[in-house]
């Protein structure tokens, strides 16, 4: 017996406007609205499909009336630039919404620490563009 990670979910205020920003970061589309939960994916997962292998897991944004309760989130997305610099990816990033923050990590690293418009941390890692 074994399970399958199928969604990773984010609690949110709006989560129209989280799906709108991370489509847009990682070419997804939504796959299943509602008025308290967006899904969005790479792909549309059949029962099928995941039973036979793990596939990449989907975003749920889920409406939460609280906000954000700690400075730093214990769980958080990384994402690698596939066409262009690091650089680069953080300034289309900022443009759409998202900030830099600082959670303690010092100023040589090779990654960069930024924030969705709800405040969530995620990192920009090195590049994987030829």
């Amino acid at each position: 017996m074994t399970s399958r990670f199928t969604e990773l979910v984010v609690d949110c205020h709006d989560p129209e406007a989280l799906a709108v920003f991370w489509c847009a970061v990682l070419d997804f589309k939504v796959l299943e609205q509602r008025e308290d939960l967006v899904e969005i994916g790479s792909w549309a997962p059949t029962v099928e499909e995941v039973r036979a292998r793990q596939m990449p897991p989907t975003l749920v944004f889920i409406r939460v009336p609280e906000g954000k309760e700690s400075k730093k989130n214990r769980l958080h997305l990384d994402v690698s630039p596939i066409d262009g610099s690091t650089e680069d990816e953080v300034a289309r990033l900022l443009a759409l919404g998202a900030a830099k923050a600082d959670v303690g990590q010092g100023p040589d690293r090779s990654w960069v620490v930024m924030t969705d418009p709800e405040g969530n941390e995620f990192c920009v890692l090195r590049t994987l563009a030829p």
